[in-house]
This record gives C-alpha cells, sequence and structure tokens, in this order.
C-alpha cells in the first residue's frame, strides 16, 4: 500500500486535486496529513480538513491525520468522541504522547489507530491489549526526519520491524519526494537516512517487501516519478538518463536477458535495432564505463554489434563497446531492481 502527504497549511486548490486525483490513478491509495494545529488558525484547518476528508471519501482513499490532544481540542473533539472524524472522511488516527493505553485501545474499536513504530515498548502494548485493543486495526508508523543525518539506520530499523511484525502489527514509514520539498530545510523526508535524495521509485522498490504501508513525506512528486510509478504497475522500470551520442534508431523498451549478467543488464531488443540502417556501428566515445553507464557494442564486437548494455558496476573502457550515456544519478539504485527478464525503459533527457 502506498500514499502521499498533504499539509494543511496550504489550501487545497484546483491544481493540488488535480495531483491528488492523478496520484490515486497511478496507484496511490491513502492520504497522510498533520494536525498540529496553531491556536489561531482552528477554523482554518477544521474546514480544510473536511475539505480533504471529503476529497478522500470521493476517491475512496483513506485518510490518516498525526494529532495531539491539543488538536483534537482545536477540533471541537476529545478522546471519547474522537472516532467521529470517521463522519469527515478521517479513517485513522497516528497517536502519540498523551493518549493512555485505555484511550488508545477504545479508539481501536472503531477506526485504525497508528502508534509511533519507534518508541512502541511491549510494555505498553501489552497494556492497550489488556485494555481490549484490537490488533487488526493497529499499525506502527515510523516517523520522518527533515535533518540530515537524523534518519532511521537500516539495520535497526529491519530488527525493529520484524518485532513489529510479530506482534502481528503492520509497519509504516516514509520515503523522500523530488519535486515540491517541505520546509523549512527542503532536505526530503524519508524514514531512513539511507534514502534521503535518492529516486522516490527506488526506496519504494527498497521497501515493499517488509513495509505494508509506505508514504511520500514530501507534498510533491515530479511529473517523471509519477511517469515512473505508473510504469513500475505496468512491469516496466523506467530510468532517467542524460546522453550525448545516443543512438536514435535504438529502442527505449527494453529487456533483460533472462540468463542475467554480473555485470551489465542486457537488452534482448537491442541487437535487432542497434544498426541504423545498413550502417555497422563505428567505434566512438570508447571510454570507461561506471556503473549505470549505457552502452551498445560497435562493429569491433562482431556480433555482438548493436547490443544495448547497462552497467551495474564500474568497468573499464574498451575499444569495442560506445558509450551513449548514463542513468542519472538519482535512477542509479533502480539498476539493481531489474532481473532476469526485466523489462526497462530508458527515458532520455
Amino acid at each position: 500500500m502506498r500514499g502521499i502527504s498533504v499539509y494543511l497549511s496550504e489550501e487545497l486548490t484546483p491544481a493540488s486535486i488535480d495531483w491528488i486525483e492523478r496520484m490515486r490513478e497511478s496507484g496511490f491509495t491513502s492520504i497522510f496529513t498533520s494536525l498540529h494545529i496553531p491556536e489561531d488558525d482552528s477554523t482554518l484547518y477544521t474546514e480544510r480538513l473536511q475539505q480533504l476528508g471529503a476529497l478522500a471519501k470521493r476517491l475512496e482513499m483513506e485518510l490518516v491525520a498525526d494529532i495531539a490532544p491539543s488538536s483534537l481540542q482545536a477540533l471541537g473533539k476529545d478522546w471519547d468522541d474522537a472516532h467521529t472524524l470517521l463522519e469527515w472522511g478521517v479513517t485513522g488516527l497516528r497517536v502519540d504522547y498523551g493518549v493512555t493505553p485505555k484511550q488508545v485501545a477504545d479508539l481501536s474499536r472503531h477506526m485504525m489507530v497508528a502508534l509511533n513504530a519507534s518508541t512502541l515498548t511491549e510494555v505498553e502494548l501489552d497494556q492497550m491489549l489488556q485494555h481490549g485493543l484490537l490488533r487488526e486495526n493497529v499499525e506502527a508508523w515510523h516517523n520522518f526526519y527533515p535533518r540530515p543525518e537524523t534518519g532511521l539506520d537500516r539495520l535497526w530499523f529491519d530488527e525493529r520491524n520484524a518485532w513489529l511484525h510479530a506482534q502481528g502489527i503492520k509497519v509504516q514509514a516514509f520515503i523522500p519526494g523530488d519535486e515540491q520539498l517541505r520546509g523549512p530545510l527542503h532536505e526530503t523526508l524519508p524514514t531512513l537516512e539511507a534514502h534521503r535524495h535518492q529516486s522516490p521509485l527506488s526506496c519504494y522498490i527498497d521497501l515493499k517487501a517488509t513495509v505494508d504501508r509506505i508514504l511520500i513525506g514530501d507534498p510533491c512528486v515530479s511529473e517523471q516519478t509519477m511517469r515512473q510509478f505508473q510504469a513500475y504497475e505496468e512491469g516496466v522500470i523506467v530510468l532517467r538518463a542524460t546522453s550525448e551520442h545516443r543512438v536514435k534508431s535504438l529502442p527505449t523498451l527494453h529487456t533483460n536477458r533472462m540468463d542475467p549478467a554480473r555485470d551489465v543488464l542486457r537488452s534482448v531488443e537491442s541487437r535487432a535495432y542497434g544498426r541504423p540502417g545498413d550502417q555497422l556501428i563505428q567505434p566512438q566515445k570508447t571510454e570507461g564505463r561506471p556503473f549505470g553507464s549505457i552502452t551498445i557494442d560497435n562493429d569491433r564486437y562482431g556480433r555482438y554489434a548493436g547490443e544495448l548494455q547497462v552497467t551495474k558496476r564500474d568497468l573499464p573502457a574498451d575499444e569495442r563497446v560506445n558509450v551513449i550515456g548514463r542513468v542519472i544519478e538519482m535512477d542509479r539504485p533502480l539498476v539493481q531492481y531489474i532481473g532476469p527478464g526485466g523489462r526497462f525503459q530508458i527515458d532520455w533527457t
């Protein structure tokens, strides 16, 4: 399950509503928002939450709000009737400090409750269960970390998630956006430090096998990233690349061979289309091939001439291999996820 973040400090405009609708079409089924409400903006936030909730209902998206006791009061609610936010389209609440185990247990009988994945203890969980916590309505959510160097360590994260899953609790994490970044630092909002400034799609693929809900923490992703997610739904990984010597007759959609090479992706399709007209490919820019290089074998490679490859590791120069471009740095982690028979598309920039 994947989702987006919408912050109520900004109003919902026709453009932002259109973006949410398009993300829904791209397979994003949940929305996260924060309800840490400034005292002088309570009315404004109430209106915006109701508007966002109505939109989530219309699009059949989950809406989970990060909330504190003071925020509930600003909305005219308390913990006893917090579940009535369901009427506004809010399907779950992320709770942390200032909430008792009994209040969490009571709330879980009405709606999804997200607990702090990093700080939840076995003692606290046992207390909630003793008060009747419905485990099937509970998730554990990790934070995002705006300041560089403060994101979670991967080993600790994995160990923590293994413990949570052993308790029967689903886990959530944030991945960064890549266009409109949330201030004031604008350094992206990942859960894992290793994901900071990486491609949102590569972060998503990295987590999807072990994390149940993955949310983009920043307010927006680029059009290119949206297309990458759409293509991924169709089984294609899009690699954005730069080129100074692109061979225009080459196809852009490729299939990695079923017998995968250790060092490179090998395009099945390129050998059939790699020769422009009847002319063999002449040696050109036969230089070193750092990780992510896109190459084509020239006529010095005999029957291999025309084969397009993407390097999976740094390789030396070879007079038989032309370097025609390189995957952009942000997308290079995606190369490792293209396995035998994997389909990939090169988008030249």
